[in-house]
């Protein structure tokens, strides 16, 4: 019996953004909001793996940020607690800006 290879979610995520990049503002909008409302911060911090991988790998956002890429890795995980600069430099890599309405 053959078996069905499944994708995961993340990998989906970033296929889809690396094709819709004009659709990253509301969905990182949307990641944020969720964030404040309900305190996810691992989903939040998943969120900017995905992108991290979309904006060309944590690679990429290391030689932007100046941060390793292993306290980048460290920074954007389930078990993580960056801070509030660290976020801020990771986004700006991303060209991402937050704005307060």
């Amino acid at each position: 019996m053959k078996k069905n290879k499944y994708r995961e979610l993340e990998e989906v995520k970033i296929e889809y953004y690396s094709k819709h990049p004009d659709e990253i503002s509301e969905y990182i909008g949307a990641v944020l909001e969720d964030f404040q409302e309900k305190g996810d911060k691992e989903s939040f911090y998943r969120s900017l793996a995905i992108l991290a991988k979309v904006h060309g790998g944590f690679t990429k956002i290391s030689r932007e940020t100046g941060l390793n890429r292993e306290s980048l890795y460290k920074a954007l995980s389930s078990k993580s607690d960056p801070r509030f600069s660290t976020v801020l430099q990771i986004l700006h890599a991303m060209g991402i800006k937050l704005k307060v309405a």
